[in-house]
């Protein structure tokens, strides 16, 4: 544990490399939360004043694409060019985004708290690796919606945009999967390509830190994680869902939360490791670590490319609800897991008293994940014929 807490005048403070906040584990779950919260708001305001900015490399890059095109051409119109909309765009979505109780789960405070002992450590990192394993797939899935055939009002600057889109979402991509940003002269090789070290092993790094075994790091999902991942992908690449509601899902859905909820993982498993003398270190936890410090560009990146795809003050609504749909996803797989790793029941979204403003608004989600399940390997899920049949969602309609 010793590069995981620092003794200093009889406080525990985490080294900068481990976490952002020295304080972490003197701090409280909702303390957690709004120290994120008001962080992001914070990068992403520096942000918008910089791509706000006539002169600035940012401001330039969406400037230089407007140059071309007659003066009534909506780009002109997007919140970028606008003093001030784009940043009320974004405290809007993000306030909504970032005060839905999915951030506030649970589980999320439990393990923060370091209510949770080794087995239960071990029997949540293995129930949690599935989740791990799939979610970055579905960034692939939204990248694709976003083509030279597609609809955009922005005549020709149609492919350009699409494109711009593309490479915020490639980013991610790229940063799940390991393989980073190389210059023609340092590409790889094959080999070194194919030994990438993606999300995937660095969440192996924790087995090996926790002494589980290859054999058993993989396990069949719980039902809700595989409701989870069959809504991510749902929402990233079915036709019933639109490209906004697909780049909604995989970005402000998906990204803003991360860096919170994985300090809260974080900040519990340094509790048990040093509580029960568990011989974890920062290689072992890096998964974690990464999370919290990369995806806030993620997040920022995101939202700019979102805003892109917005033509009027309806789609703020779009988004909110494609992100309402993602967050119902999460917040039914942590009340499965905490059944799962606790033994206990816990209140689903219907059972918490849930904002309206977090209802879905139509029932599309419902029927494609219906029909989703229908089509799963059964092996892959726990007693996934009854898994195939089952009727009941996690999501809370309007």
């Amino acid at each position: 544990m010793t590069d995981l807490v620092v003794e200093k005048d009889g406080r525990r403070l985490l080294p900068d490399f481990v976490h952002p906040l020295p304080n972490l584990l003197d701090m409280s779950a909702e303390q957690v939360l709004d120290s994120f919260r008001d962080s992001q708001r914070t990068d992403f305001t520096a942000i918008v004043a910089q791509a706000e900015r006539p002169g600035s490399p940012l401001h330039e890059v969406f400037a230089r694409l407007g140059e071309g095109v007659a003066a009534d051409n909506p780009f002109h119109r997007i919140a970028l060019f606008k003093p001030g909309a784009l940043e009320d765009l974004f405290l809007d979505l993000h306030d909504h985004v970032m005060s839905h109780p999915v951030w506030r789960h649970p589980f999320f405070v439990r393990v923060f708290e370091g209510r949770i002992d080794v087995p239960q450590v071990m029997r949540f990192s293995v129930a949690y690796f599935n989740q791990i394993k799939n979610t970055r797939q579905c960034v692939a899935l939204a990248i694709g919606r976003f083509h030279g055939l597609m609809d955009l009002p922005f005549g020709p600057l149609n492919e350009h945009v699409s494109e711009i889109t593309q490479i915020a979402l490639a980013q991610l991509v790229a940063d799940e999967y390991g393989v980073g940003v190389h210059a023609v002269e340092d590409y790889p090789d094959l080999a070194r390509l194919l030994k990438a070290r993606t999300h995937i092993a660095l969440y192996r790094q924790m087995f090996a830190g926790l002494g589980i075994p290859d054999g058993q790091q993989d396990r069949p999902m719980l039902w809700g994680v595989a409701d989870n991942v069959l809504t991510q992908r749902l929402v990233a690449g079915h036709p019933a869902f639109s490209p906004l509601e697909a780049l909604s899902s995989v970005g402000l859905g998906m990204e803003w939360g991360v860096p919170e909820f994985f300090s809260l993982l974080l900040g519990g498993l340094i509790r048990v490791a040093s509580r029960e003398g568990l011989p974890l270190s920062a290689h072992h936890l890096e998964v974690f670590i990464a999370h919290v410090r990369y995806d806030v560009l993620h997040a920022v990146s995101v939202m700019l490319v979102t805003s892109l795809h917005m033509k009027g003050a309806s789609d703020a609504g779009v988004v909110k609800n494609a992100c309402n749909t993602l967050m119902a996803g999460r917040y039914g797989m942590m009340g499965d897991l905490y059944r799962d790793v606790f033994g206990e029941d816990c209140p689903g979204l219907a059972d918490i008293g849930l904002e309206r403003r977090y209802h879905l608004t139509d029932r599309r989600i419902e029927s494609a994940l219906l029909e989703a399940r229908a089509t799963i390997d059964p092996s892959r899920v726990e007693q996934g014929a009854d898994y195939r049949r089952h009727k009941a969602t996690p999501f809370v309609f309007a």
